[in-house]
C-alpha cells in the first residue's frame, strides 16, 4: 500500500472547484459591452486566476503515477488505471448528448443524436473536452514511470525543463512538432513528478513567478480586450503555456505548503471533498444547466459567480456522495 499524500486532497479540493468557478462565469466572457466594464472585468479577472486548475489535475496524475514503483501490469493498468476514467467518460458523455438537446423550447432529438454521433471526435458537453487530453495521457505515463524510475533527480529536472521551453515556445507561437496536444500535455506530468519528489521549482520561486504571470495573465486579457471592446485572451489563457504551467506549479507547491499542515475536522472535510471531485467535475453542469438556461445571473458577478458555485458545487458533491453509496452506481463517480 503506497502512503497517503494528505496535500493532494486540498489539491483536488481548490481545482475542483476552480473549474466549478470558470465554467460559472461563461455566459460573462460575450458580454462585454452588454454589462458594465467594471462587472465584465471582475468575471473575466475571476477566469484568469482560476486557468490552472485542469493542468493541476494533471500534474496529480503525473506526480503519483510516475512515482509508482510497483511492477507495471498491463491488464491492472488498464482495468484499475485507463478504465477507472475511460468507462465513466463514455457513460456521461452519453448522457450529456442527451442533455445536449433539452432546452427551454423543448428536446431536439436531431441535435442530440448529432451530438452523440460525435463523441469520438468533439465532447459532448463543453466540461468534457478535458478528458480528449488527458485520457491519451495514459499511453505516455508508462513511458515516464519507466524513465523516473532509471533516471536520477539532474535527468528529470533537465527532462521537465525542456517541456517549459515547449511551454514558452507555444505561448509565442512558434510552430513545431511540439504543437501537439499529447506532447505539451505531457509536461504537466514531469512537473507534478518533480515538484512532488523534488520540490524542483522551489517555493520561493514559484510564488514570484507564479504571482507575477497570474498579474500578467489578468491584466493583458482585461485590458486589451476593453481596449478593443472585444474578448480578446491570445495564448494567456491557454492550458498550454509557459504563464499557465508557472501558475499551476504556484499553486501545487502553496498547496503542499498548507496541505501538509492540516488537521483534525478541516483535514477530514478537504479529504471528504478530494474524495468526490471528480464527481464534482462530472456532474456539476447538470445543475449549472438551469442557471444558464433560465439566466439567473440577476446581481453583480462579484455574488453570482461565488454563490453558483457554491450550489452547483455543493449539489454535485451531494449528489457524488450518494451515487458512491451504492455499489450499482458507485463507478459512475469513481
Amino acid at each position: 500500500m503506497r502512503q497517503k499524500i494528505y496535500f493532494f486532497d486540498l489539491l483536488r479540493c481548490v481545482a475542483a472547484v476552480a473549474v466549478v468557478v470558470i465554467h460559472v462565469l461563461g455566459p460573462y466572457r460575450e458580454q462585454l459591452g452588454s454589462i458594465a466594464n467594471t462587472d465584465w472585468s471582475i468575471a473575466i479577472g475571476f477566469n484568469s486566476v482560476s486557468r490552472w486548475a485542469v493542468p493541476v489535475f494533471i500534474m496529480i496524475t503525473g506526480a503519483l503515477m510516475l512515482s509508482d514503483r510497483r511492477d507495471f501490469v498491463l491488464s491492472y493498468y488498464l482495468k484499475r488505471r485507463l478504465g477507472k476514467v475511460l468507462i465513466p467518460f463514455l457513460v456521461w458523455s452519453v448522457f450529456y448528448a442527451w442533455l445536449s438537446g433539452a432546452s427551454l423550447s423543448g428536446f431536439d432529438g436531431a441535435l442530440a443524436w448529432e451530438t452523440f454521433t460525435a463523441l469520438p471526435f468533439h465532447e459532448t458537453y463543453y466540461h468534457l473536452g478535458f478528458f480528449y487530453y488527458f485520457i491519451p495521457l495514459y499511453a505516455v505515463i508508462p513511458f515516464f514511470s519507466w524513465v523516473a524510475g532509471r533516471a536520477d533527480r539532474t535527468a528529470m529536472i533537465a527532462l521537465t525543463s525542456l517541456w517549459l521551453g515547449l511551454f514558452t515556445l507555444f505561448f509565442f507561437d512558434v510552430e513545431g512538432p511540439w504543437d501537439h496536444e499529447l506532447v505539451l500535455y505531457s509536461g504537466y506530468l514531469l512537473l507534478g513528478y518533480c515538484l512532488l519528489q523534488y520540490q524542483w521549482p522551489s517555493r520561493p520561486w514559484l510564488v514570484v513567478l507564479g504571482g507575477m504571470m497570474l498579474l500578467l495573465t489578468g491584466y493583458n486579457v482585461i485590458m486589451v480586450s476593453l481596449a478593443a471592446q472585444d474578448y480578446t485572451v491570445g495564448n494567456w489563457l491557454s492550458y498550454k503555456t509557459i504563464n499557465t504551467a508557472l501558475i499551476a506549479a504556484m499553486v501545487f507547491s502553496v498547496g503542499r505548503y498548507y496541505g501538509e499542515r492540516l488537521q483534525g475536522r478541516t483535514q477530514q472535510t478537504v479529504a471528504f471533498i478530494s474524495r468526490y471531485s471528480l464527481g464534482i467535475y462530472l456532474l456539476h453542469p447538470l445543475f449549472l444547466w438551469p442557471v444558464r438556461a433560465f439566466d439567473l445571473y440577476w446581481g453583480s458577478p462579484l455574488i453570482m459567480i461565488p454563490l453558483w458555485t457554491l450550489v452547483c458545487g455543493g449539489l454535485a458533491l451531494a449528489t457524488s456522495y450518494l451515487l458512491a453509496k451504492y455499489k450499482v452506481t458507485a463507478w459512475l463517480v469513481p
